[in-house]
């Protein structure tokens, strides 16, 4: 378990920023992003329980209305509860400030009402003071804003590229690939994704058969230190998000 402090405001996911969490090598953390979602949650709640394993939750607020029961169990299963905003627009960017900053609240608000919370503020009712952005395209206002409210940033370190389709065969070879280059790391997932679910139990045994352990995020106090990526670090998720708009023209 690594408590994770987010006073202030943190930015972390070497994707995304300059930054990682402290982890040790051969050091995992789990995080699915767009749940939840009746078709596949489940599925991945049953294959982390068959392991012990933990892992965060980013949700979307309007799966969270939806889908209450499946908040609950995530929670009672003991997984951390994370917001990926309430709406998963296609980017935060073409949204104003104040938009921004609304979907972010409601997304915090849904999850905390899903799980009965008297507290809806961010970070707050059970809920930790997590935040992913769509596409992790972050804006300075809405960075600005979770900052002030000690709201952490989380982009990623490796990501399964499961919104591609693939076999859960080539998923699993290409994840372990990736895994074993980088050696530790904060991993995206989507619970949302079949391929995913279907590929989760070999993942966890072959992470266990290689010697790597699961790291289970929570909510700390103060601002954790972090690790500053190595010389030469450039942002994959601009370089991503530059190229999609260009391909789109906007």
């Amino acid at each position: 378990m690594l408590p994770v402090g987010t006073r202030g405001g943190l930015q972390v996911g070497l994707k995304t920023y300059p930054a990682a969490l402290p982890l040790g090598p051969r050091e995992v953390v789990l995080t699915f992003d767009d749940g939840p979602s009746p078709g596949t949650t489940p599925q991945v709640l049953d294959a982390l329980a068959c392991e012990g394993a933990k892992a965060t939750f980013f949700l979307i607020g309007r799966n969270a209305e939806a889908h209450p029961a499946l908040v609950r169990r995530i929670r009672e299963n003991g997984h951390t509860l994370a917001c990926h905003t309430w709406s998963h627009p296609w980017t935060m960017r073409n949204l104003s400030g104040a938009a921004q900053i609304r979907e972010v609240e409601h997304g915090f608000a849904a999850i905390a009402a899903a799980i009965g919370a008297p507290d809806a503020r961010p970070g707050q009712g059970g809920v930790a003071p997590f935040l992913r952005y769509p596409g992790f395209a972050d804006t300075p206002a809405a960075n600005a804003w979770a900052a002030e409210r000690d709201i952490g940033v989380f982009g990623c370190d490796l990501w399964a590229s499961d919104w591609v389709h693939m076999t859960p065969d080539f998923q699993l070879a290409r994840m372990m690939d990736r895994l074993r280059h980088a050696g530790r790391g904060v991993i995206l997932f989507h619970d949302t994704q079949a391929q995913t679910a279907a590929m989760l139990p070999a993942f966890l045994r072959a992470l266990k058969a290689e010697g790597y352990a699961l790291v289970h995020l929570q909510p700390g106090s103060g601002r954790t230190e972090t690790v500053a990526a190595p010389a030469g670090w450039t942002s994959e998720t601009e370089r991503i998000i530059a190229g999609i708009r260009l391909h789109r023209g906007v």
